[in-house]
């Protein structure tokens, strides 16, 4: 029975066998080449000073499925589904590739997911203001700025920015 109880503690039952697996190798010149892409990145980010990057767009495709994917589950999951489903694409993802022990595939995603809040705090400071242009996949005239109305139901929208 003491022999039992030591190996539940020493594996616990949520570490499956992606913890154990080695991390599949990754050649010095795919990690060179994956620096200068984030370093090339973030100089680019830092040079644009919050305004769009050319990943957004693809964030905004993310961001308008999950407003059409979770209007499914009433007006506030759709609301705030766009928002919900742009970090957890990339956030799923991470996780999968981290199972498979991908390295580059698991920085992209993990990359991918912390550069959304960029996106995301762009927007969100524009809540009072609405000068950014909006997009929708439904009738324009019924398109709202989502920060907007989430920080209006929630008292704060004084604090946007």
């Amino acid at each position: 029975m003491r022999e039992y109880l030591q190996s539940i503690f020493e594996k616990p039952w949520f570490i499956g066998p992606w913890f154990t697996k080695p991390w599949k190798p990754v050649s010095r010149p795919e990690v060179a080449a994956w620096l200068v892409f984030y370093v090339g990145f973030l100089v680019y980010a830092f040079n644009a000073h919050g305004a769009g990057l050319f990943i957004d767009a693809a964030n905004m495709v993310v961001h308008e499925g999950g407003h059409n994917l979770f209007r499914w589950f009433g007006p506030t999951l759709c609301l705030w589904g766009g928002t919900l489903l742009q970090w957890l694409v990339p956030f799923l993802l991470a996780i999968y590739f981290f199972s498979q022990r991908q390295v580059a595939g698991f920085v992209f995603c993990a990359f991918f997911f912390f550069e959304n809040w960029l996106y995301t705090a762009t927007y969100m400071a524009d809540a009072r203001a609405m000068e950014l242009p909006l997009v929708t996949t439904g009738d324009p005239d019924f398109a709202e700025h989502d920060f907007h109305a989430i920080f209006s139901s929630l008292g704060v929208l004084d604090h946007d920015t």
